[in-house]
């Protein structure tokens, strides 16, 4: 059987009419979705910590913004790492996505890119993020590099563990030492803060993530922080948000951030907090819409470390 055109395929999570759809010619929107070029959202994510960190960095070396350079290099590198990382599980999970109702459309289940073409593109975008990697200095190589290690064990956790979604942040928040370490060369508290509140947000936003999922991965036997804590999920996002608050508080007051990154801090924990009053563990629109929401509380955040570094230069 062939298998089915890319024009006749509805991705779940995917806004209708992306570019991606609209733009694209046929024959490249199978990969396209397989990096998931059409769902901007994972890039951000991705994105946002190596922001947070280089601006809080550069206004504690003085800067009153940061590298436009280095902020760019990030941009391309979040985006092509993302894809790399979605098409390395993808390969991995081909069976898993196969017998779940929200990824069954993908690329490689449906049929329409082969797990020999995926591993091509995927060296293809590896080899971008590699030369976005080597822009940088010696030390901040070497930490990038390290980033390999949890993003390479990632999609076999859910296999073996009921708590993937934190191998998911080790991995997706390892911006916030890269955006230090190329400005500093070296790695210090306020870096080590960021990560760890990064890892905890990304713990708690992919947990509601994964609630769009609970029914399928329960049936086929896969683990989740979603099917963990089940309907204790709100009490587990005001921990892990609460903490990465406290976590991200203390790294701006040891990198001397000053009145402005601290209201944007502010902003930052309102929509966390939004986000745990509104969830509702039996809608998986709303999951995915409170999910999505993390770029515009990223961006709140990043926004507040701008114009402080601005203020801070006057």
């Amino acid at each position: 059987m062939n298998a089915p055109d890319s024009d006749d395929i509805v991705i779940p999570d995917a806004k209708r009419g992306n570019w991606v759809d609209r733009l694209l010619p046929a024959a490249a929107k199978p990969y396209a979705q397989l990096a998931r070029w059409d769902r901007p959202i994972g890039w951000w994510l991705l994105l946002l910590p190596c922001w947070w960190s280089l601006a809080l960095a550069s206004g504690a070396a003085g800067q009153a913004l940061p590298s436009p350079w280095y902020a760019l290099l990030f941009f391309i590198g979040a985006v092509a790492m993302r894809g790399a990382g979605c098409t390395y599980n993808d390969i991995v999970d081909r069976d898993i996505d196969g017998a779940v109702a929200r990824t069954r459309t993908r690329p490689i289940p449906s049929g329409r890119v082969s797990p020999t073409a995926a591993a091509v593109f995927l060296a293809l975008q590896a080899l971008v993020g590699l030369a976005v990697l080597l822009q940088f200095d010696r030390y901040s190589i070497i930490v990038g590099l390290c980033s390999l290690v949890p993003v390479a064990i990632y999609p076999f956790m859910k296999r073996i563990t009921h708590f993937p979604q934190f191998v998911l942040g080790l991995s997706f928040s390892w911006g916030a030492l890269m955006g230090w370490s190329v400005v500093f060369g070296r790695l210090d508290p306020p870096a080590f803060l960021i990560y760890v509140a990064a890892i905890l947000w990304t713990f708690a936003y992919d947990t509601i993530y994964a609630h769009q999922d609970r029914e399928d991965d329960a049936l086929i036997d896969l683990g989740s922080t979603a099917r963990y804590f089940e309907r204790s999920t709100p009490k587990l996002l005001t921990v892990c948000y609460g903490a990465a608050v406290l976590l991200l508080g203390t790294a701006f007051y040891l990198a001397d951030a000053k009145i402005i990154a601290f209201v944007g801090l502010a902003g930052f924990a309102r929509h966390l907090a939004w986000q745990v009053e509104k969830f509702d563990a039996d809608d998986g629109d709303l999951c995915l819409k409170l999910f999505k929401s993390n770029r515009d509380a990223g961006l709140i955040l990043t926004a507040g470390l701008l114009i402080d570094g601005l203020l801070k230069g006057m």
